[in-house]
């Protein structure tokens, strides 16, 4: 089976969670024995990352205006069409972009079938909400009315297709939660590493962010929580980890502002072993999201044995309670943020014991692994289904 995905961007330390995705899947496709190829821009294009996927096929397009904000890929047309006898279905990942209008209409006319994969970007949030409109009238809605089917990582994730379309036909919405690529968290490193790197004793207790610094990943809320939590222990330390994505400079201002700024540590962008090293060494995971599809690097901390928080009302919290992986607090709740961390630190062992029940639950049912024919069997169905309309 031959799979086109296509995603505007290849960076995890650019795109983060969503190229992170695809890559693992086309690994996992990869042992399978099928062909996948990507279908990226140049933009931040990051060729270490692809050289891990041996028996994947890349195609790199030159893509415009991309620092503001604008993927626009002017060849991206003519590429894919000499390609269209050697694909058998798309995964599109992402939602409006230019990349899916072209691959529509190529679907279209070609009469190739494609899965919509939004990956939490649907809802209009705050920015460029006028344009997401305008898009959503023009093709948007089309897309997600012609396409095989529509993944969703978690219900949170059906009720925002829904609340662009409420048309949309449920049989056409599949839930499939992410598989998590374990083979990484089999032998997860050994503690230190990374306080060593940045000085931090033992004795003090690290809370930490892991993700792009955004504005949607909530690290406002978080380090506003964090300083009430400064106010009655002085033994912690805020790791936010993370490469900047708009968020950085009024973070640290506010850190400034709470006169917490020695307790807080920005590190940029980490990835792998050291990642995992990160992980090793917080004592709390907390991920603080506005909107957030699933709990993807919460339960990689869980994979490294430690106890997580999240926003309640998302994908995440959705994703902690089914699990029962953490604990969950509603989002701008200050004090219900900083008293859960406190709670956590005053019975450590529990909270231990929750995370690796967990920790074995994911690596036993929910292993990239285990789980990646949920995918291929989507897609064979998808080309079922058109053969059968044709």
């Amino acid at each position: 089976m031959n799979i086109v995905h296509s995603y505007l961007f290849f960076s995890i330390r650019f795109a983060g969670g969503t190229s992170d995705l695809m890559f693992k899947i086309a690994k996992a496709q990869e042992k399978q024995g099928l062909n996948p190829v990507i279908y990226s821009g140049d933009y931040q294009f990051d060729y270490d990352l692809a050289e891990k996927l041996p028996n994947t096929k890349f195609k790199i397009t030159k893509s415009c205006f991309d620092a503001a904000g604008f993927s626009i890929m002017p060849n991206l047309k003519s590429e894919i069409e000499s390609d269209k006898n050697n694909i058998d279905i798309i995964h599109m990942h992402v939602y409006r972009t230019f990349q899916n209008y072209i691959m529509y209409k190529f679907c279209l006319r070609n009469n190739i079938p494609y899965i919509m994969d939004a990956h939490g970007a649907v809802p209009y949030a705050t920015k460029k909400v006028f344009l997401k409109k305008i898009y959503d009238w023009f093709i948007g809605r089309k897309i997600l009315k012609n396409a095989a089917y529509l993944i969703a990582e978690t219900e949170v994730g059906v009720k925002e297709y829904l609340d662009v379309d409420p048309s949309i036909n449920m049989d056409k919405i599949k839930v499939i939660s992410p598989p998590f690529d374990t083979d990484e968290f089999e032998n997860i490193p050994q503690k230190n590493n990374f306080r060593n790197e940045y000085d931090i004793n033992n004795e003090i207790k690290i809370v930490m962010f892991l993700g792009r610094v955004h504005h949607i990943k909530g690290n406002d809320f978080l380090i506003e929580a964090f300083a009430d939590l400064c106010k009655s222990r002085d033994d912690c330390l805020l790791a936010i980890v993370g490469s900047d994505d708009g968020h950085m400079d009024e973070c640290k201002k506010l850190a400034k502002d709470f006169g917490i700024e020695d307790k807080v540590l920005f590190t940029g962008f980490i990835a792998g072993n050291d990642k995992n090293s990160a992980l090793v060494d917080a004592d709390i995971v907390v991920q603080m999201s506005r909107q957030e599809q699933g709990a993807w690097a919460p339960f990689e901390a869980v994979l490294c044995e430690t106890p997580i928080i999240v926003s309640e009302h998302t994908g995440a919290g959705e994703d902690v309670k089914r699990v029962k992986a953490g604990r969950t607090v509603p989002f701008g709740d200050v004090k219900s943020l900083s008293n859960c961390i406190e709670d956590i630190f005053n019975n450590y062992e529990d909270a231990l014991d929750i995370t690796k029940k967990a920790r074995d639950f994911i690596l036993n049912k929910m292993s990239m692994n285990a789980r990646s024919h949920e995918y291929s069997d989507l897609y064979k169905k998808a080309i079922e289904i058109k053969k059968k309309n044709t």
